[in-house]
């Protein structure tokens, strides 16, 4: 039953932790990444479909992405999806292929940057944490229906802080790569 418990903890945290990686990801440092693009959704004929799945998304130079898209037409629709997401990014367009250079970042915009990521970085935290107290409210209702002892009680919460500890550990590791990539 603990063990139970234990992998339901660790698949929680393990998610949690990836989503703040995926967060993370999303966000605009000065070098060009095709993560950037992973939020933005074209109209395609009426429907909002992710842009990765209408066209091929490169980075091939560090302040450049290149899309191209397996139909044409729908360049428009692509071009405008852009301008419409949060991105700040200008398309440019030849016919076949967009091009979206990156710009480098002004030192207000990197401090506003920072300030978010921290605050992305403490989301994933505190998810972390509850997952922690959802895992020793359920420790300690066994030990009160006497399904386990004291002794193995305290041993599981100490394994589910170390847990714990590890998943916070690795989403500080995430902040820190973070941050340097913005000061860059």
């Amino acid at each position: 039953m603990i063990n139970e418990i234990y992998k339901d903890t660790e698949e929680r945290m393990d998610k949690a932790v990836e989503k703040t990686r995926h967060d993370l990801a999303t966000i605009r440092t000065g070098r060009a990444s095709t993560a950037l693009l992973d939020g933005i959704k074209v109209d395609y004929y009426g429907t909002k479909t992710p842009l990765n799945q209408l066209a091929q998304v490169n980075a091939p130079e560090p302040r450049l992405l290149t899309i191209q898209p397996y139909e044409k037409n729908i360049i428009p629709d692509v071009e405008r999806a852009i301008l419409e997401s949060d991105l700040g990014l200008n398309p440019q367009n030849d016919g076949t292929i967009i091009r979206l250079p990156i710009p480098e970042l002004t030192k207000e915009r990197r401090e506003e940057l920072t300030r978010y990521v921290h605050k992305l970085a403490e989301e994933g935290r505190i998810a972390v944490r509850n997952i922690r107290r959802d895992a020793n409210d359920h420790i300690k209702e066994l030990e009160k229906e006497h399904e386990i002892s004291e002794d193995n009680a305290r041993r599981a919460l100490e394994t589910i802080q170390t847990y714990t500890d590890e998943h916070i550990d690795t989403i500080d590791e995430l902040l820190k790569h973070k941050e340097e990539e913005i000061q860059e």
